[in-house]
């Protein structure tokens, strides 16, 4: 018996599918067909790699990130998914919206346009939008551009004025959007990642971005590693869940020390310090059934062996996820 098929005995514990259960879902532990693999916790992974791994290990569903997609074209991605019987959970990552120029609002339309397109070719309705941060981060991680010459608000440090561009791109992009079949999804990130990746830090600042909007149109994910400190989240996920916003769930944990890059601070579900009994049981008191996707940055894991990062995946979604939905 192999680390997967180790993983998946035990006791079951039955979620409830948004999604129609297909053939290949029949033959699979009826426990697991919520969660889904996220394929940035299998980073080195093609997209066909990833699906077979998780296949092979019982799973239904898998959310792949747009690179894996881009590899092989959304038509070929979407019959990767077919061939191993897997439903697509969602797509990352839409967004990053908040340039200041012309040019750089006219780029990130046209991509996020793309991205609609392939969301709604692979058979996902959720596009997941990391927003982006503020124009002084010329890239991710990276340092600031200097401060804009002359007296005022620089405009690459002007955060009220970035999180206004993202309320209007959003609302520029959902036409577009509702004709493909696809909701956008607002990520809130953790406010270490404010200056260079998301403007919005808190569930709360994401739904009340989203209020303006149908919930069909525009929802919000509730991911562990960024929102887990936060003081108001049960009352913001009880608001999710009274606006039927809340779009995907995701998990994984924060761990210390932190990594050089702070965005490699991922750990397995039970490694570090979040709540995840409470934070679930918030989760199911929504009435969400949605699924349930694991999405790890550590370069640890990215260097094991697929098949024991998924049956460690399994196995921590059983012991701390899955008994409080």
């Amino acid at each position: 018996m192999n680390a997967v098929e180790s993983a998946l005995g035990g006791d079951a514990v039955v979620g409830t599918l948004s999604a129609p259960v297909d053939d290949a879902d029949a033959t699979r532990p009826a426990d697991l067909a919520r969660l889904s693999l996220n394929t940035a916790t299998t980073k080195h992974l093609t997209l066909a790699q990833a699906a077979e791994v998780a296949a092979d290990a019982g799973l239904s569903a898998i959310g792949p990130w747009r690179d894996r997609v881009q590899e092989v074209g959304a038509d070929r991605a979407a019959q990767i998914l077919a061939d191993f019987g897997l439903r697509a959970s969602s797509l990352c990552r839409g967004g990053f919206l908040t340039a200041a120029d012309p040019e750089g609002r006219g780029a990130a339309l046209e991509d996020n346009r793309r991205a609609i397109e392939e969301a709604a070719t692979i058979g996902t309705s959720e596009l997941i939008m990391v927003v982006g941060g503020l124009p002084a981060a010329r890239t991710p991680g990276g340092p600031a551009a200097p401060h804009a010459p002359g007296p005022g608000v620089d405009p690459g440090r002007d955060l009220v004025g970035a999180r206004g561009r993202v309320a209007d791109r959003i609302g520029e992009l959902v036409p577009y959007a509702a004709q493909h079949g696809v909701r956008l999804v607002l990520e809130p990130l953790h406010p270490i990642f404010a200056a260079d990746r998301a403007v919005i830090s808190t569930l709360g600042q994401a739904l009340t971005l989203a209020e303006s909007f149908e919930s069909s149109a525009v929802g919000v994910v509730v991911d562990t590693y960024h929102v887990w400190w936060d003081p108001r989240l049960k009352q913001m996920i009880d608001r999710a869940g009274m606006e039927k916003r809340i779009a995907s769930y995701q998990v994984c944990d924060w761990t210390l020390p932190l990594a050089a890059d702070p965005l490699l601070s991922r750990g397995h579900v039970g490694d570090g310090y979040v709540d995840f009994a409470s934070i679930t049981s918030w989760i199911a008191a929504t009435r969400y059934r949605g699924d349930i996707e694991v999405e790890i940055f550590n370069e640890d894991v990215w260097s094991a062996p697929p098949e024991q990062t998924l049956a460690t995946m399994i196995d921590r979604y059983r012991r701390f996820v899955a008994p409080h939905l």
